[in-house]
């Protein structure tokens, strides 16, 4: 398979840079994405690999109004960041002119793009397989004569026209996806992958046909059916990986109500499509129904299902003033909510675009590919013309030193180069994603099969985070609760329940890593950390701080339970090769306990998010390749500096969006599955890179002493493809770690 597909399929084209573009309204297309940037989803069609990318996102990194592009290849949907002087006609003008034509995102024509691309693959696999079998018949007595059983010249014709009358046709049909590709790129001034492809198979033909004409003794109309038989094998499986990817994604949103029941002001219900739900609306959501978006409970009781969105099994309470995210399973209670987010913003729509964007950054492995492509098509153009004009000069027939030149044309396309890296990632994402765990980038999964050290936040990733209030007086949980009620913090949010249902304090604002705050005409009310609130630091215990207006002090005690898969997962990882230590805000007494019965003898208490950085900073100058795992709004400065990030399903938004993968919050044992998941990825990566060299080293000097001919070029060239996409399938045995 090649590295570049640029012209696969193609969904609808964009309109016509004349009669369309310039007189379309795209206003209605973009989205608020900020202050004074819209973002502008297309649809773009022929982009396939890693170069496609690099090659739309750096056109339109330097066009005037564009903030972002970001391509997601699996779905084939762009995000182009606008500022107010940007013109989306630009863009699609840009687009256009360097052969990647696009529309306005619509799912319904993605898929049907998708679908059409894969219909299109098929009957174009079926006819070169028909053709590569029924041209053989013909070419297998012409080849007898190499054991000595000669046909005479009139049946050696009469059998080398029948095979041109059925494998010439089902070369040229079959070979429509990549002369398409090959033109489309000539087009807009660059050569992929697809050229050397399309310019090997037409001289194959172009010389059978000049050999059969003249009554000469070998023809290959075989070996270009057969050899796009068994490349179009290998994008097919390309094509069947990528959308095993999509579909993880798409299996997501089939979660997702495909409706929602609005209460009007009369209170009358009305059920309208989801897509026309809009922030503000009032919803009823009865028993048995998953929550449409997402938003804030306004009446009602119940308890909540959560497991497709945080890996929890145990249904969570809700009641007023809580919040509700979409895809959430309403198990017990009628109960009405006020939406806050369009259903392409909820928390479930989020999650499947990480699961779309999974395997598809550029990693260091790609890069490495990209740079590769960069050189392969002038340094094996140039090498095929050098080896017909060395030919020639030595006194070989023209068709010879030709075919000699096709040779190496089709043999060296880097068709393994170009799939060593995009198979293992989309695989090693789908591996993943079955054990529960989202794998944001390829870059990431990379990273993760380097650590060497893995840094943990205590609460909520080794403990349960769901805290218990120890023993408190009513009257000071009360005045405490307003406050509570307002903050995210697990021990706040433990000290609110205890609370019961109440009043959340007015314009209260949540200091990251410290606490809440709220200024009343009496005094500012404070509940966090010791220090924040100015009360003295006991240290035996888990506890949080609450002074009231008036400068009154309480402390409230909490305690934490130990997740019972933490010491095995520490167990796991020393045996991996990995230290570990625990990097807590919480007080020394309860982090000395956590470290103790895990057997980890690093860790410290007390930190800000400045200090994890601090001591992530110190070992990464030590050279360690640190992994963070962490929840909290206090991780997620730690996060983004780690050299890989993971988070639980529970974790706060910021905290998902900074790391590179998210597991099942209850499955902590994930992470360890992970790492052997990312470090057989590597391997399998760097096997593939090897047998990609090695192949291109063999084959390419024995294609130009002219010691194989074009079919035997087609059979290592697809089998070198086949070899590495095999390799990385590996990944999805259950035997594989």
């Amino acid at each position: 398979m090649a590295l570049t597909h640029d012209a696969a399929p193609q969904t609808d084209p964009a309109p016509d840079a004349d009669d369309g573009i310039d007189g379309a309204d795209l206003s209605a297309y973009l989205t608020p994405d900020g202050p004074g940037v819209s973002r502008l989803d297309l649809l773009v069609s022929g982009a396939h690999c890693a170069a496609c990318i690099a090659r739309i996102e750096g056109e339109l990194a330097g066009a005037p109004g564009v903030v972002s592009a970001r391509l997601n290849l699996s779905t084939g949907r762009l995000s182009v960041g606008l500022r107010q002087d940007g013109d989306p006609r630009r863009v699609l003008r840009m687009l256009e002119r360097i052969g990647y034509p696009a529309s306005p995102y619509d799912p319904g024509s993605a898929r049907e793009a998708q679908d059409r691309e894969g219909r299109e693959l098929a009957m174009a696999l079926a006819v070169a397989g028909f053709g590569a079998g029924n041209a053989m018949i013909f070419s297998v007595p012409v080849w007898a004569g190499l054991f000595g059983q000669e046909l005479g010249p009139a049946t050696r014709t009469f059998m080398q026209w029948a095979s041109a009358g059925i494998g010439a046709p089902c070369a040229v049909f079959a070979g429509m996806v990549f002369f398409r590709s090959a033109w489309n790129s000539l087009r807009s001034g660059r050569a992929n992958m697809d050229v050397p492809i399309s310019i090997g198979v037409i001289l194959t033909l172009l010389v059978s046909f000049q050999e059969t004409l003249l009554m000469g003794r070998d023809t290959y109309f075989d070996a270009a059916v057969t050899l796009l038989f068994l490349l179009l094998i290998g994008r097919w499986l390309d094509h069947a990986l990528r959308r095993r990817a999509r579909s993880a994604a798409a299996d997501l949103l089939a979660l997702q109500a495909p409706s929602a029941v609005i209460l009007g002001p009369d209170g009358g219900e009305r059920r309208t499509p989801l897509r026309l739900v809009r922030p503000g609306d009032r919803l009823r959501v009865r028993p048995g129904e998953r929550i449409p978006v997402d938003g804030v409970l306004e009446s009602g009781r119940t308890e909540l299902d959560l497991a497709i969105l945080t890996g929890e099994t145990t249904p969570l309470s809700a009641g007023p003033g809580d919040a509700c995210r979409a895809g959430a399973l309403n198990l017990s209670g009628l109960i009405t909510l006020r939406a806050d987010a369009a259903s392409e913003d909820s928390t479930l729509a989020r999650i499947a675009r990480l699961v779309e964007s999974g395997a598809q950054s550029r990693s260091t492995y790609v890069q490495l590919a990209d740079r590769a492509a960069a050189v392969y098509v002038p340094v094996v153009h140039t090498a095929a013309a050098l080896t017909f004009l060395v030919a020639w000069m030595m006194g070989l027939p023209v068709r010879e030193a030709v075919l000699r030149a096709a040779t190496l044309l089709i043999v060296t396309c880097p068709c393994a180069l170009g799939l060593a890296v995009p198979a293992v990632q989309v695989a090693a994402a789908s591996r993943l994603f079955r054990r529960g765990v989202l794998v944001k980038s390829g870059a990431g999964l990379e990273r993760l099969a380097e650590a060497d050290h893995v840094a943990f936040d205590k609460t909520g990733v080794l403990t349960e985070g769901r805290p218990r209030l120890l023993n408190a007086d009513p009257s000071d949980i009360a005045r405490a609760g307003p406050l509570a009620r307002a903050s995210s913090h697990p021990l706040a949010r433990a000290l609110a329940e205890a609370a019961g249902d109440g009043p959340v304090a007015e314009g209260a604002v949540e200091v990251a890593g410290q606490g809440v705050e709220a200024r009343t005409p009496v005094g500012v009310m404070r509940l966090g950390r010791a220090a924040f609130v100015g009360a003295p630091l006991s240290g035996d215990q888990t506890e949080l701080w609450f002074r009231d207006a008036d400068g009154a002090l309480f402390r409230f005690a909490f305690a934490d339970a130990l997740r019972p898969q933490a010491p095995d997962l520490a167990l796991a990882l020393s045996r991996k090769g990995l230290t570990a230590s625990i990097l807590s805000g919480d007080v020394e007494a309860p982090t000395r306990r956590v470290a103790a019965r895990l057997g980890m003898t690093d860790w410290r208490s007390g930190l800000t998010p400045q200090g994890k950085v601090e001591v992530l900073d110190a070992l990464t100058a030590r050279g360690r390749r640190v992994l963070m795992v962490g929840d909290g709004l206090n991780d997620v400065a730690a996060l983004s500096h780690a050299h890989a990030a993971m988070a639980p399903g529970t974790a706060l938004d910021a905290s998902q969006s900074a790391a590179d993968l998210v597991y099942p919050a209850d499955r902590p044992e994930r992470i360890g599955e992970a790492i052997d998941v990312a470090r057989s990825a590597r391997r399998r990566a760097l096997e593939n890179f090897a047998f990609a060299a090695l192949y291109n080293l063999v084959a390419g000097p024995a294609a130009m002493l002219g010691l194989i001919n074009p079919f035997v070029a087609a059979l290592a060239m697809s089998g070198s493809s086949l070899v590495v996409t095999l390799n990385a399938l590996r990944l999805l045995k259950g035997s594989e770690p």
